[in-house]
């Protein structure tokens, strides 16, 4: 059974930084790519970042390029987020996420709080 449970989220003032974690198991982390969506209040969830199984690969959304940067430790079956220049904007729930062929996996989610 896939298990993704994320941490680190919290309340930050605009210009903050925070770093989401997401342990994973129940899966072959070492061989999955994974990533990080959000959903704000009264919207869609929207893709934030994704790196390859090897971390040699990563894509970020417009939105957080140059602010977030997403990286794993394949040793402990984890995946970050660090997040940098917080913004208002950036409050959401963050999620983790992996979808091998035909699956789709999915954290409970973080709340992330940045005030102005």
């Amino acid at each position: 059974q896939v298990q993704l449970v994320e941490s680190g989220g919290g309340l930050v003032q605009a210009g903050g930084s925070l770093r989401l974690s997401c342990a994973a198991s129940g899966l072959t982390f070492s061989t999955s790519a994974m990533g990080w969506f959000r959903q704000a209040p009264g919207k869609e969830r929207e893709f934030v970042a994704r790196i390859s199984w090897s971390g040699g690969w990563t894509y970020y959304a417009d939105s957080v390029k140059g602010r977030f940067t997403i990286s794993r430790d394949n040793a402990k079956n984890t995946l970050y987020l660090q997040m940098n220049v917080l913004k208002p904007e950036d409050t959401a729930v963050y999620y983790c996420n992996t979808n091998p062929p035909g699956r789709n996996y999915w954290g409970q989610g973080t709340q992330v709080t940045v005030s102005s």
